[in-house]
């Protein structure tokens, strides 16, 4: 007998009398959600955070957008987003023409994105790299993320959200900006992305 063979057969004869384990239920509300989630449930969350919540409709995102937005601000925006997000600012498509890289982003001062879905018990916002979302490294470099989210994106729960996410895609989760905090418990921003964070929640 090996040593391998040795440790696996000790270790077989120390759990021969051990109890069979529990089984732990595994019933979470996974459906998916045929509505609209709690969309005030969701603003609190996100506002909880330390993110910034603002609310538009189509007649409205477009200066709601702008506004958040310095004049003289660099800012960088995901190819594919609909022309009414567009702030109305001089600004730059990631991959018209090329890939921007680290340090190329890293000189711009915000970047606007959409998200594939926000999740409302937790205040999450979930981007998987489609359109109008981009790579991640473009919603995490530059230090100020404005993010738009349809109603219709919002679900309640995390199950729910895996129900609905594609697991193949580069999923990126976004709960507030970017904080950790110290052995002292002082809270620092923006040490693994932006430190500054406005959820737009977009009806219709």
């Amino acid at each position: 007998m090996n040593a391998r063979s040795e440790i696996l057969s000790r270790i077989r004869s120390a759990i021969a009398d051990a109890p069979t384990p529990e089984t732990i239920p595994r019933d979470y509300h996974r459906q998916s959600a045929s509505e609209p989630g709690n969309v005030e449930f969701f603003a609190r969350a996100v506002d909880d955070y330390r993110a910034r919540v603002h609310r538009a409709d189509q007649n409205t995102i477009t200066g709601i957008v702008t506004g958040l937005i310095d004049e003289d601000a660099r800012v960088v925006l995901p190819p594919g987003m609909p022309d009414t997000w567009r702030p109305r600012r001089d600004v730059v498509v990631d991959g018209e023409p090329g890939v921007l890289s680290t340090p190329e982003l890293d000189a711009f001062d915000a970047v606007v994105t959409g998200c594939t879905l926000g999740i409302a018990t937790t205040g999450t916002i979930v981007l998987d790299g489609g359109q109008g979302q981009g790579r991640r490294a473009l919603t995490l470099v530059p230090d100020h993320h404005i993010c738009i989210v349809r109603t219709d994106q919002i679900v309640d729960t995390v199950p729910q959200a895996f129900q609905a996410l594609d697991p193949t895609r580069p999923l990126t989760f976004v709960s507030g900006p970017s904080a950790t905090s110290d052995i002292e418990l002082e809270r620092v921003e923006g040490v693994h992305g932006p430190r500054n964070l406005d959820v737009i929640i977009l009806g219709a």
